[in-house]
């Protein structure tokens, strides 16, 4: 059963897969799963599907069968492949940018950090597709510039280099 949230309150859920950090992967598959449900959106990586699923990331079968009733948006980062989305009404893809990869310590969460700060300005891109595509294409731009630098902090993109990077286009 869904536990009741405030409304207004949006929930998202990223588990990240860490397998030293559990005393197995069945262990880790269940505790990651135990909460998925609570979740309005959803991040993984095309490794965290791989083993959430036990199967291959990019068949879009073992993808959706992470999906549940209730949920507003399911992302898969693919990395410099870009990522694929995933809502009631509406899926796609977008592809990623070719940047000087030094270290990916930090892509996912600044992948995530900028799509967060979108949907906290407009929850409507779960429902707008168009809306949901550029805010993803900044998603992308952000975990790529991410990248570029060893170290998650001292890579975190401004607004500018991520505006910067997608004027110059994808791979």
């Amino acid at each position: 059963m869904r536990a009741a949230k405030s409304a207004g309150i949006l929930c998202s859920y990223d588990p990240n897969v860490r397998l030293p950090l559990w005393p197995s992967d069945q262990a880790a598959r269940d505790g990651i799963m135990s909460i998925w449900k609570e979740a309005d959106f959803i991040k993984v990586s095309d490794e965290d599907v791989a083993f959430l699923t036990q199967g291959d990331a990019h068949d879009e079968k073992n993808v959706l069968s992470l999906w549940f009733e209730g949920l507003k948006l399911l992302v898969v980062t693919d990395g410099e492949k870009g990522c694929r989305y995933f809502t009631k009404d509406f899926k796609g893809s977008l592809p990623g940018y070719s940047v000087d990869t030094v270290d990916t310590t930090g892509a996912g969460d600044a992948f995530v950090g900028s799509l967060l700060i979108n949907v906290a300005k407009d929850d409507s891109i779960f429902y707008n597709e168009a809306k949901l595509r550029e805010v993803l294409q900044f998603s992308n731009a952000c975990g790529a510039i991410c990248t570029t630098k060893k170290g998650a902090i001292p890579a975190l993109p401004t607004t500018a280099t991520a505006l910067e990077l997608i004027s110059k286009g994808t791979n």
